[in-house]
């Protein structure tokens, strides 16, 4: 079971940290990605974390102003996000996989809830 949390209002050019606190299964065994799906539009990818956490990949929308990172000893994976936009208004959603270390939806086999970010201008 994965839990968000850290969602929030911000202004434009604020930042906020998301968390994802597992529970039950061994969190390491895990890769992690972080989605998040604003009104009207497909879930989309915006970042991934490996296992030990030595490997993170980015969406290019993202990239340059977010930030992954995981604790395996707290079982919680991290997503810090700075220079925040509007178009960064979305709910962000955590993601475990036991097998694949993707960029799609499919490739996940845990969600968790989400939790709403939303950005003024």
């Amino acid at each position: 079971q994965l839990q968000a949390s850290g969602g929030g209002l911000v202004q434009a050019g604020g930042s906020l940290r998301l968390s994802c606190t597992a529970s039950g299964g061994t969190f390491s065994r895990y890769n992690m990605g972080w989605f998040r799906q604003a009104p009207g539009r497909e879930r989309e990818f915006i970042a991934r974390l490996s296992r030990n956490g030595d490997n993170t990949d980015y969406a290019d929308s993202v990239k340059g102003r977010f930030t992954t990172a995981r604790d395996n000893a707290k079982n919680t994976v991290y997503l810090q996000m700075n220079s925040l936009k509007p178009e960064d208004t979305a709910v962000y959603y955590c993601a475990a996989s036991s097998w694949a270390y993707g960029t799609y939806r499919s490739q996940y086999n845990y969600w968790g809830q989400g939790t709403q970010v939303t950005v003024s201008s």
